[in-house]
Formats: structure tokens, C-alpha cells, sequence
């Protein structure tokens, strides 16, 4: 067992024996908390050359020699003689200096842990000095730290605020299309700290039952042809949480300024002296599309796409065969958008494909072409929510027919 301990090193002198890619990779950490580091290597790496080069750290071009221990606090080895590996430990045990033996952490006093780090939190693993089981485990608690699911606190003196949302602020967070996963790290991480979060029915809903206990959720999602909550009263419940002093989270499915009234958010909220935040999110445009393996571009079958909803008028969307059309909110009209597509001059044979609840296990994709592909949902019973996609783009998909 190892008695877990940090070092203040800065202004201390600190030994580096080795110069290759471990050795650099040890050094830059010493050097950001002000250790006075020397490196004694007949070779080093560019990026030792270059910390040399600006007076960062000395370099002994030369074997190791026991005098280089003098005055040292703390001594690395990183080389790949064993002779020279032994010497160095041995030599530090005799000074009872500690020393980090590299390939053979047993044979140390030290040791390195791997290190998470996220908002003023450092965390250290040592996994039974196994390395890349510690790897593992601190790229896990890195990730926790980064999203805001690990419990720390912002507000507290030890932990970094700079990261951290404003008391009396709204952050209007792009939740994605519905998957936990897909949400940024910035979204989770202010969703975790949050008082108040004004939640809509698309978006990643699982996350809910993770926020903290006391935070308050306000549920003013909006079905297919139903609102249950008036846009113009979520915009006041967003400037009137806020002037309690609460951190406010405007949850949002796909990226707050596609389509989803973003901005008209952030508009009320500025005329009301309220700071806001926009956190983007995978657009359902896009990424819904992809969860089926079509893409809104690809080579040979489409340049560019067209983002509408089903209630906007069809009339100036680009027509061509390289164009992809992709259209949101648009089950309950899909008859009515084939027929105006067709009229237009869009052939009947155009594919098209409707993929509902995207990137859940539920998801299911009804493919067709313009002359049937609302025959064919009406068939199956889709319903919303769901992504339309019109184009040659969708032959593209694994299992289109």
C-alpha cells in the first residue's frame, strides 16, 4: 500500500534522468507548478530543446552522476538502461531522497498517479500501480468533473469559478437529440449546478432524474400540436427564475438556435436585464439523419441541405437533385409538403425516409419515396417526434430499401 501525498515543488530543485517521451511527458506538470527542473540525458526530446532553449529547465548532456542528487528534493528516472535506472534509485535511497523509478514502480519511493483534472479539481489514481487501469479510472473522473455529474460545488473558495454560471443568469443548453450521451460537456456540467432547470419534452429527459435533489424542474414541453405552455409565459418564467438569484437552465432539444426559439429566449431575457448564456447542442437536423446512416451531404448525391420546419412554406427551398431537404416538425403535413414538392418539380421517385425518436431504442426509420411516403407513415402510425429527410442522400442508408 502507498500513503497517497502531494508535494509543493515550486522553487525546489528536481531531477530528471531521461530525456525521451516519458521524461517530457513528466516534466511539463513539474515546470506549470514552478519546480526548478534539470534533465541529464546525452539525448533529449524537441520539446526538452525547446524548454532549454527558453531558460525553462537545465540540460546535462551527460551520463548520470550521484552528484547530480546534491541539493535535490525529488528525483525521476526515465531512461531505458537498467543499469543506470538501479544507480539512480539506489543512489536516492541512500539520500533518502524519493525517487520515481519509471518501468518499475516497486522498485521507487515515488510514484506518479494518473491525474484527473476539471474546474480547480485535482484528482490522483493509483490503481494498485497498475498504470493503465489508473489511466482508465481517471479518464472516467475527468470526464464526471467536466460534465458536472462528479459533486463538486462551484461555489465553494477552493474550487474555480471561472467555469461556473452567475447567480440570476439563464443558460439556454442545446440538449441534442435526446441521447444523454450526445449532450456537451458544458451542458451537463451546467445542468449539474443548476437551481432551476425550464425543461422541454424533446432533448436528453434522462438527465432529470440526475440533477440534484433540491434543483427545481419546470416542465413546459410541447407535443406535436399541442403547447401546454405559450412561448411568450416561458420566456417570463426564465426572467422571473432568474431574478430570485437562481442559476436557470433552459433545457432545449437540438441547438438552442435551430429552429427552437432561441434566440426569441434571449432577446426577452437582455430587455429584461437578464444575462444569458448559449450552450449549442447537436442539432436533431443533423444528427437524427445520421443515426439512421444517412448524411445531409455526401459526394455524388448531394452539395448542400435545407433545414425547414413542416409548418414554413416550401416555396424557396432549392429544388435541385444534389440538395438534400430536411424537415422538422413536419408528420402531421407530410402529405400535404410531398404533394407541394412534387408540384414544384420534384420528382415522385425521390427518396425519402422519416426516422422517429432518434438516437432512443425506439428509434425506427420508414423509408419511400415522394408519391408514398405518407401512405406508407400513415400505415405504420408514425408519429412525432421525428426528422424527414428528402434527397438522394437517403439511398444511403444501411438499410434502405
Amino acid at each position: 500500500m502507498t500513503y497517497p501525498l502531494g508535494l509543493q515543488l515550486r522553487g525546489l530543485d528536481v531531477l530528471v534522468v531521461g530525456g525521451g517521451p516519458v521524461a517530457t511527458r513528466r516534466i511539463g506538470p513539474l515546470l506549470e507548478d514552478g519546480a526548478r527542473v534539470t534533465v541529464v540525458a546525452p539525448t533529449v526530446s524537441p520539446e526538452i530543446r525547446d524548454w532549454t532553449g527558453r531558460g525553462e529547465l537545465r540540460w546535462q548532456a551527460r551520463d548520470f552522476m550521484p552528484s547530480d542528487l546534491d541539493q535535490v528534493w525529488l528525483v525521476l528516472t526515465h531512461t531505458s538502461d537498467p543499469a543506470t535506472q538501479d544507480l539512480v534509485s539506489e543512489e536516492a535511497a541512500r539520500r533518502k531522497i524519493f525517487c520515481v523509478k519509471g518501468g518499475d514502480p516497486e522498485a521507487g519511493t515515488a510514484w506518479v498517479p494518473s491525474v484527473a483534472e476539471s474546474h480547480g479539481v485535482t484528482v490522483g489514481v493509483n490503481a494498485n500501480k497498475d498504470p493503465r487501469r489508473a489511466k482508465r479510472i481517471a479518464a472516467w473522473l475527468e470526464a464526471a468533473l467536466e460534465s458536472g455529474t462528479a459533486p463538486v460545488d462551484p461555489q465553494s473558495e477552493r474550487v474555480s469559478v471561472d467555469d461556473a454560471q452567475k447567480p440570476g443568469t439563464v443558460a439556454l443548453v442545446g440538449g441534442g437529440p435526446g441521447a444523454v450521451e450526445l449532450l456537451t460537456v458544458r451542458g451537463r456540467f451546467l445542468l449539474a449546478m443548476a437551481d432551476v432547470v425550464v425543461a422541454d419534452r424533446l432533448g436528453p429527459r434522462d438527465v432529470l432524474p440526475r440533477l440534484r435533489e433540491d434543483t427545481v424542474i419546470i416542465e413546459v414541453g410541447k407535443k406535436a400540436g399541442h403547447h401546454p405552455v405559450p412561448q411568450s409565459e416561458i420566456n417570463e418564467i426564465l426572467v422571473r427564475e432568474a431574478r430570485t438569484g437562481a442559476r436557470v437552465v433552459r433545457l432545449k432539444g437540438g441547438d438552442p438556435f435551430v429552429l427552437g426559439r432561441g434566440g426569441e429566449e434571449v432577446e426577452y431575457c437582455a430587455s429584461h436585464g437578464i444575462e444569458t448564456e448559449v450552450v449549442p447542442g447537436v442539432t436533431s437536423a443533423i444528427s437524427v439523419p445520421a443515426a439512421a446512416g444517412i448524411p445531409v451531404t455526401h459526394r455524388g448525391a448531394a452539395t448542400g441541405f435545407t433545414v425547414i420546419t413542416g409548418h414554413q412554406q416550401l416555396d424557396a427551398a432549392p429544388y435541385g437533385t444534389d440538395h438534400t431537404l430536411v424537415l422538422l416538425m413536419g408528420v402531421t403535413r407530410l402529405a400535404e409538403t410531398a404533394e407541394r414538392l412534387m408540384m414544384a418539380g420534384r420528382p415522385e421517385s425521390t427518396p425519402a425516409a422519416v426516422i422517429e425518436r432518434g438516437w432512443t431504442p425506439e428509434q425506427r426509420t420508414t423509408f419511400g419515396t415522394l408519391s408514398d411516403i405518407a401512405a406508407r407513415c400513415e400505415a405504420r402510425s408514425v408519429a412525432a417526434p421525428a426528422v424527414i429527410v428528402i434527397g438522394d442522400v437517403v439511398r444511403l442508408a444501411p438499410d434502405s430499401p
